[in-house]
């Protein structure tokens, strides 16, 4: 069944040209020369796409806009523009339109846009039971470019075994979900699974925590403790920032790989346990190992399996699917209505490097989707911060920039609201 879309556009030479193209394209074109007969046309027909000129006599293009959208709120609207008239197709948008195309465009412009607003409109509208308990279970891993679909191969290939597995990659680049992937489709998956920061934890706590102390191991050791390696024993234990571990510890490490053995501190009993390891680390491994700041013996038994995570920057491909999990993601914790990118958002998203990887990405997703008042996220609101700031900028006019976005995008400020982040 053909597609239907209503064009109101007071230039009669603009319907005929719009009826002729898309109508050769396969869609059921209706003509309206004003907002009025535009509205009673939509109470009449069931649409699946709207096109509007927000500039017409009579009626004004905000006015009509809440009216359709009054008639079906679901509609998908696509409003044309000519450059005077930016600002208020601007304002339409915050209100819940699709998208925006200037006067004069290329027919193969308008076409793809149609397609992407018609694909947007029908999972609207399919979308009947929104049930976030059922949409959020947990961070997901996403992906579809080549480097992470042979990350997924190698998680499946891995996770049967009791191996080490060591995870290399840059800071931001999803290392505890790979962590997590692993266990969770291991054969210890209803075992418990800790996380341990080495970077986290002072060096003077960091061997208490993973191995415990007995009584009077140290002044305020009044009663024994056991470490995280033996609340996990039988399950995995994901140790990150393994690079930033002391050599002291290192050692200790390398002796529960080999014997599975330990001895809490200030204790002479010896504990044997069975611990999966998966670690991680951004760091250079082989380089501190040359630097003497790195057991070679104990990187041999951590990397059996080595998975390699890709920057953002080398998967640009999968930023489409990282932004529209992220955006349902921030939508369903802000209770707002499901909202999508502009075009011109996401070439945005896509020509930035992302140095601090989906991390950034996400935060950057994150506070796109709690200042939007509309439906659709403009450029405007996909605020990157500067990569390296002078360090002795004046912090005055890093607020004063922070504080002209905000008026960018209509936002009140009130005391302390720009740090409920």
């Amino acid at each position: 069944m053909a597609r239907k879309i209503l064009i109101v556009d007071d230039e009669k030479n603009v319907l005929s040209s719009f009826e002729k193209i898309m109508t050769q394209a396969g869609y059921e074109i209706f003509t309206a020369h004003s907002a009025e007969e535009g509205i009673a046309m939509a109470k009449q027909t069931e649409l699946d796409l709207l096109i509007m000129d927000i500039k017409m006599p009579g009626m004004s293009g905000l006015e009509a806009f809440s009216k359709f959208k009054e008639v079906d709120a679901k509609m998908s609207i696509i409003i044309m523009t000519a450059y005077g008239t930016t600002e208020t197709a601007i304002e339409a948008m915050q209100l819940g339109a699709y998208d925006y195309i200037i006067k004069p465009f290329e027919v193969p412009q308008m076409k793809e846009l149609i397609e992407r607003a018609l694909h947007s409109a029908k999972i609207m509208k399919t979308d009947v039971a929104y049930e976030p308990e059922k949409e959020f279970k947990g961070d997901m891993i996403i992906g579809v470019s080549s480097k992470m679909q042979q990350i997924y191969k190698t998680i499946g290939q891995v996770s049967a075994s009791t191996m080490t597995v060591l995870l290399l990659g840059e800071s931001g680049t999803g290392k505890e979900l790979i962590a997590r992937a692993v266990y969770s489709h291991s054969q210890r998956k209803d075992m418990p699974f800790m996380v341990i920061n080495s970077a986290a934890i002072p060096e003077t706590l960091l061997e208490s925590e993973l191995f415990g102390y007995e009584k009077g191991a140290f002044t305020d050791a009044r009663e024994c403790r056991i470490g995280k390696f033996e609340q996990c024993n039988a399950g995995t234990i994901f140790l990150d920032e393994i690079g930033d571990m002391p050599l002291s510890l290192q050692a200790k490490i390398l002796r529960v790989l080999e014997n599975k053995t330990f001895e809490r501190l200030g204790g002479n009993k010896t504990i044997k346990v069975d611990v999966r390891l998966i670690t991680a680390t951004n760091r250079d491994l082989e380089t501190m190992i040359k630097e003497g700041k790195f057991r070679e013996d104990l990187y041999y038994r951590l990397n059996a399996v080595t998975i390699n995570i890709p920057p953002l920057r080398e998967r640009k491909e999968d930023i489409p699917q990282l932004a529209e999990y992220f955006i349902t993601k921030y939508d369903w914790e802000c209770h707002k209505v499901k909202s999508s990118l502009s075009a011109e958002a996401l070439r945005k998203l896509r020509e930035y490097n992302w140095p601090g990887n989906v991390r950034e990405l996400e935060n950057v997703l994150r506070k796109a989707v709690l200042f939007n008042k509309g439906s659709v996220i403009l450029p405007e609101q996909i605020i990157i911060a500067e990569p390296s700031p002078a360090r002795n900028k004046d912090l005055n006019a890093q607020l004063q920039k922070l504080l002209g976005e905000c008026v960018k995008l209509g936002i009140g400020c009130r005391a302390g609201a720009l740090y409920k982040d």
